[in-house]
């Protein structure tokens, strides 16, 4: 059974057709890129893999089961505790500390405030942000900005972790750090669908798939 199944997905916006029937398996422990130029339709697949959108036409399933998208009930609980998500804008949120931060989609769910806060703590230590708990957002680095929004979409142990341009807005070393963090964590079982435009980062990964006008072209190992 995969993790995530996509059926004959079609997205239109307004006229314009930007997933033009996918077809498409994510696979238990898998590390898949998805690839493509501008205008692809990349990311409105990532979107819609993640219950962040509604395709038009065609079937989404999650671990076997049929996604109904007008159950928001259903939705809300898949995307908080099955699906981790990191974006190119980290979405950290300014008022609250580091820590503060990773912990929040723990208390949604419901965890003790006591055994959030060990989690994030432990998470914050292992991506390199040990001593910086308390810190607030405009008092790290970019690259920390994005290992902490990292953290905090691992906070609940998800399935699988959707990343949409994730090292979009980093140097080259923090490129890297981020990837490294990305491998060790698929290495310990968690699966992994990433966006990006940059073919070598995509080559660093177990699957690529690439995107050409709302279709998938191919796929191929590295």
């Amino acid at each position: 059974m995969s993790l995530i199944e996509l059926r004959g997905i079609k997205k239109r916006i307004g006229e314009e057709e930007i997933l033009k029937g996918i077809d498409l398996r994510i696979e238990r422990g898998e590390f898949v890129s998805v690839v493509g130029a501008s205008g692809s339709g990349k990311s409105s697949l990532l979107y819609i893999m993640g219950l962040l959108d509604k395709p038009t036409e065609g079937e989404v399933y999650f671990e076997g089961k049929k996604i109904n998208f007008l159950d928001e009930k259903e939705l809300s609980y898949i995307r908080n505790a099955k699906i981790g998500f990191v974006f190119q804008f980290h979405y950290l949120l300014p008022e609250f500390n580091l820590l503060e931060n990773v912990m929040l989609p723990a208390l949604r769910l419901g965890m003790e405030k006591e055994l959030a806060q060990e989690r994030a703590y432990e998470l914050l230590r292992r991506l390199g942000l040990g001593g910086k708990e308390k810190r607030k957002i405009y008092q790290i680095s970019g690259g920390e900005m994005q290992r902490t929004a990292i953290a905090r979409a691992l906070m609940n142990k998800p399935a699988v972790l959707l990343a949409d341009e994730p090292t979009g807005n980093l140097d080259s070393k923090n490129t890297m750090k981020v990837m490294e963090i990305f491998q060790e964590i698929n290495a310990e079982g968690t699966t992994i669908v990433m966006v990006t435009h940059e073919l070598e980062l995509a080559k660093l990964t177990k699957r690529v798939v690439e995107m050409r006008d709302g279709r998938i072209v191919r796929e191929y190992s590295p």
